[in-house]
């Protein structure tokens, strides 16, 4: 308060002089204007009066989206609005992700995003025009990502251990698919490179289920993929080498991970999550995150994330800036150990 009444303080002309009916007109205004700010950093009493726009920044059909679209419709009950998803994919998540921090921050518009967005695309991409954690402000984690080592249907491997000295034995290299430079799965890739000690070349998509899709048609080797290839491996569309996350998989409880199988402390897992525009106004943020919580305590809405190979997460946007701030810091380093950078 002290900071606004300095600014509006700083608008009014000096009073040295004023008879006392001026000097009541200048003061009321001064309070108006005071008022008139910290009235704008309250939540509207009628939020929300419109549709809310959920900005998903990677294409239909991946775990993002379906994690958004499985929130949306409770979301829109609990809140008396249409929830609306809106699909703007592309550079590993940047250009729905700035197209949300740009909106107007009156609650109506919120992205849904992978983690990887805000934690690890700020080191490697070197020129983009927001800031993640500066221009967006974390709602709600709705779900934490299982991630699935798959490799087309034709490769002839039937474990790690295969598809590693299937890998070394071949001059040419494997391929491997991503839903984007700077996506988890592509760091994971690299990773799982590194402690294997293969080679494979990168090919990106623009989302997991156009990478899925060049797997599922033998035309790349394997992906990282953050469950939207569940249902394939139960069809026996590809093939499920290893879980890519620290604990084993209730899906496939017989699959092992890849810290079971040599490549220790491996944790390709993700968090999907909801934020706002920086400058919403924090009563906002706290009902979103509520309701948003109270959605994901559902029992239905348990069962319908364990069909995605998730978990719900519910948290407070502090648990959640939290999470986000300590993936930035293990990524980022990550990333610079790895040399990776985006053209």
């Amino acid at each position: 308060m002290p900071r606004i009444a300095r600014r509006a303080g700083r608008c009014l002309p000096t009073m040295h002089g004023m008879n006392a009916h001026a000097k009541f007109t200048v003061l009321g205004l001064a309070a108006m204007t005071v008022a008139a700010v910290v009235q704008g950093q309250e939540a509207p009493a009628a939020w929300p009066s419109k549709p809310i726009a959920v900005v998903v920044n990677v294409a239909p059909g991946s775990s993002v989206d379906a994690v958004a679209r499985a929130v949306a419709g409770p979301l829109q009950k609990a809140l008396g609005q249409p929830v609306v998803i809106d699909n703007r994919s592309g550079a590993a998540g940047n250009i729905g992700a700035e197209a949300a921090s740009q909106a107007v921050p009156d609650g109506h518009t919120v992205l849904v995003s992978a983690a990887s967005t805000v934690t690890l695309n700020p080191f490697i991409y070197p020129k983009m025009r927001f800031n993640p954690l500066k221009d967006l402000v974390p709602v709600a984690a709705a779900a934490h990502i299982t991630s699935l080592l798959v490799v087309r249907p034709d490769l002839p491997v039937a474990s790690l251990a295969g598809l590693i000295a299937y890998a070394r034995s071949h001059a040419q290299p494997l391929t491997y698919a991503s839903p984007g430079a700077g996506s988890v799965p592509h760091l994971a890739a690299e990773l799982f490179k590194a402690q294997a000690g293969i080679a494979a070349s990168h090919v990106p998509y623009r989302g997991a289920a156009a990478a899925l899709q060049d797997v599922l048609a033998g035309q790349v080797d394997f992906v990282f993929d953050p469950g939207t290839a569940i249902p394939h491996v139960r069809a026996g569309k590809v093939k499920l080498l290893a879980v890519a996350t620290p604990r084993r998989s209730a899906l496939f409880p017989d699959v092992p991970t890849l810290d079971e199988l040599g490549l220790k402390g491996f944790d390709a897992g993700t968090t999907h999550g909801f934020y706002a525009p920086a400058g919403t106004p924090p009563a906002i943020i706290d009902r979103l995150n509520a309701e948003i919580n109270r959605v994901l305590a559902s029992p239905a809405m348990r069962e319908q994330m364990a069909a995605l190979g998730a978990e719900p997460a519910p948290m407070t946007p502090a648990q959640f800036r939290t999470l986000l701030e300590g993936e930035a810091r293990l990524g980022g380093a990550l990333i610079k150990v790895l040399s990776l950078r985006a053209d």
